[in-house]
Parts: structure tokens; sequence; C-alpha cells
């Protein structure tokens, strides 16, 4: 079990943690559907695809092999990594990139070494489509269940596999990847709200329960957007005593307040937030990616060995700050990626438990374009979710 699991556990002992196992169904017939199907999708040729210029067309996936799954994609999230990708913001992107790793849809092909997933399963995966598995023997992350900091890990996009082949995501018809990292989606939950908890979902909740935050924990969480959304929402499915939304301005403070948070900080309309809500919070979660946040002034909020997690991730160098913020108070300041596949699984058991639900605004695919413009353009209320609408209509009826 999880480090995760267990404080999850702890706030709610009836969680299941168990990971699903293979059945007799597993095997023969029920490992493929017609492979008859073809890889295509919104593919970025050069910097410009950011600005609403991607070209569908068709691309090679990896070679399939018995430890993968295909999955016929029926809805993908718009992550902000996507947009960072296009743009090769975070440094030169391997172009053409298909984007997308909020992915969902069921699975059409199942390797035979895959475990507790076949084929006709409603399935996702996330920023991670593989990892060494502890296959060279030396590889801590993968030993102790936290994959997603595997120095050999394949992104869902822009990256490559062992074999050289190049990963791409979920803008598209089918994904392809390792069965061990695709998740299972919850009965009962859809997979609109599913799909943006994925990246964005996990992201924001894992530094939560990795800061052990529960019944007695005041949270703040910095940036009401995407990420900062999530941020909220997860706090709220762990109970925190407190949640503070802070955001530079005060128009997303009725939205967040019915999120789930129990007080609000405008840093761009009161000259003294920093001075009021100094040494208030045990753990500030900041999804910001903006390189001007007053870091300072954010140290400042921690309370006694309070920690700040930044999850966000900005393209260029964030302030300094004055030692002093950590050395007086003993206050640590860390980052966090993504979460495991058991911590995702353990978050969406969560979230169906609770009726956490993604903010979400649907878009059909085929205006992806206009989709990451708008997204660039902070539109967003508070995920945008890309419908393959002719693979939702042909989706088995559940």
């Amino acid at each position: 079990m999880s480090e995760a699991a267990n404080r999850i556990s702890a706030i709610k002992s009836h969680i299941t943690q168990s990971a699903p196992t293979a059945t007799e169904s597993d095997t023969g017939t029920n490992r493929t559907m017609s492979t008859d199907y073809k890889f295509q999708g919104w593919l970025g040729l050069d910097k410009d695809a950011a600005n609403g210029k991607m070209v569908w067309q068709g691309y090679e996936p990896k070679p399939f092999e018995e430890s993968d799954v295909d999955i016929k994609i029926t809805h993908c999230g718009i992550c902000g990594s996507d947009l960072h990708t296009l743009r090769s913001g975070w440094g030169a992107t391997n172009y053409p990139v298909c984007v997308g790793h909020e992915i969902v849809g069921h699975a059409v092909r199942v390797g035979s070494q895959v475990k507790g997933i076949k084929v006709g399963d409603r399935v996702g995966v996330g920023a991670q489509s593989g990892s060494c598995a502890g296959q060279k023997g030396d590889c801590d992350m993968c030993a102790n269940g936290l994959e997603q900091h595997c120095p050999h890990m394949t992104g869902t996009y822009d990256s490559k596999w062992p074999d050289g082949s190049k990963s791409y995501g979920g803008y598209a018809d089918y994904w392809r990847g390792r069965g061990h990292l695709v998740i299972p989606i919850p009965e009962g939950m859809s997979s609109e709200c599913a799909a943006p908890m994925l990246c964005g979902g996990i992201t924001a909740f894992s530094p939560l329960t990795q800061h052990g935050a529960g019944p007695d924990t005041k949270v703040g969480i910095i940036g009401i957007g995407g990420l900062g959304h999530f941020g909220i929402l997860g706090a709220k499915a762990l109970g925190c005593k407190s949640i503070v939304a802070i955001s530079r301005t005060s128009a997303k403070k009725e939205d967040a307040m019915k999120m789930g948070a129990t007080d609000f900080l405008a840093t761009d309309e009161d000259s003294d937030w920093a001075k009021k809500a100094r040494g208030s919070l045990d753990l500030i979660v900041s999804t910001v990616s903006s390189p001007k946040m007053p870091l300072q002034k954010y140290l400042s909020l921690l309370k006694f060995n309070g920690t700040f997690v930044q999850v966000g991730a900005p393209e260029d160098a964030v302030p300094g700050f004055n030692m002093f913020s950590l050395i007086a108070k003993r206050a640590k300041i860390t980052g966090s990626m993504i979460g495991s596949p058991q911590e995702i699984k353990d978050m969406l058991q969560l979230f169906q438990e609770k009726g956490i639900k993604t903010w979400n605004n649907n878009v059909p695919l085929k205006d992806a374009n206009q989709a990451v413009v708008d997204m660039e353009d902070g539109k967003a209320r508070y995920r945008y979710v890309l419908v393959h609408e002719k693979h939702v209509n042909e989706a088995p009826k559940l």
C-alpha cells in the first residue's frame, strides 16, 4: 500500500486499496477487438501550433507489445502542459507532436501480459505512459511505488520508448502504451469528469496526501485555475480544517467558495493580505506557472514547520527569497510531480465516494485548435475536455 493510500485510509478507512487482478476473461478472444484502425490526431508541427495551428494527420505509434493496451479515445482533457509543449516553452519539442495526457476511452486491444484490464473496459491514462518497472534492477523509485519519478519514464507525449519510438498523446483517435499505467475508471464516474483528474487532478491532490492533509490541516491553494480548482476540491475531499484560496483578484472568489474554500485572499486587491494571514497555514500548494509570484510573501503565510509545495512549472526562473523565511520557522519548500498509478486509483475512488466532480467545459475534438487558444487566454472554467463525439456515440452503454 502506498504512503498516500495509508493517509487516505486514516481519514476514510473503508476505502478499498487493492488493485484489480486478472481473471479468466482476460484471456483468449477478450484480448482484442478488430485492429483495423489507424492512428491519427491533431499534430503540432512547429511552435505555431500553440496558436491554434495543429494539423490533423496520421502517425506511427510504437510497435504493439504484449505489455501494451490500445485505447479508443472518447475524452481528453487539455492541460497547461500541452500548451508549454506545443510552443517549446519547457525546451525544444520533438515535432511532430500529438499532445494530450488526460485520456479516457475503451480498451480495444490488450496484451497477454496486462493484468486487470480487458477489452471493452473504460480506462484512462495520465501524463506517464511507461517506466522501467524495475527491469534494470536499480530503480528505487519503481521499487517503492513512485514510478512517476523513474529516471527512465516515458511521458505520454513528446517522449521516447525504449526502442526509440515516439510517444503520442490523446488529441487523437487512439492511444497505445504500457498496460500497468492504464487506470480503470470507477463505475458511476463520468468520463468527462475523470479525464482531467488523470493529470490535473492528481498533480494537485498528491501533495496534499504526501504532506498529511486532513481534518487538522489548514491549507492554502495558490492559483484558482485548472490545477488550483482540483487543489480546493481535493482538500475538501480530505476534510481539511480550512481551505484558503489565493488568487490575484476576487474574480473567481464565488466559484472557489462553491468548490469548498473557506476563505479567500486577493493579492492584487488587498495590500495587507500577507500581514493579515501571516503564519496561518500548515501547507501551501502553489499551482501557478507565472515566474512573477510573490514567493517571499507566500512563505510568510506558513506556520512553524509548514510546507510550501510547488506544482506549477514556470518556463522562467522564479524570484529569490530570504532564507530566514525557512530558517526561522523550520519551514520547507519542495515540489511534486503527478502521482503513481496507485495514487491515481486512490484519488479516483475517494473523489467518486465523496461526489467530487471536475468543473469542466466540453469541446468537440474537431475544435481542438480553438480550444488551445481559449485555454491560453484563460477562458477555461476550469478544465477544457475534448470530446471525440463519434467514439462517444460508438461506446458501449454503461
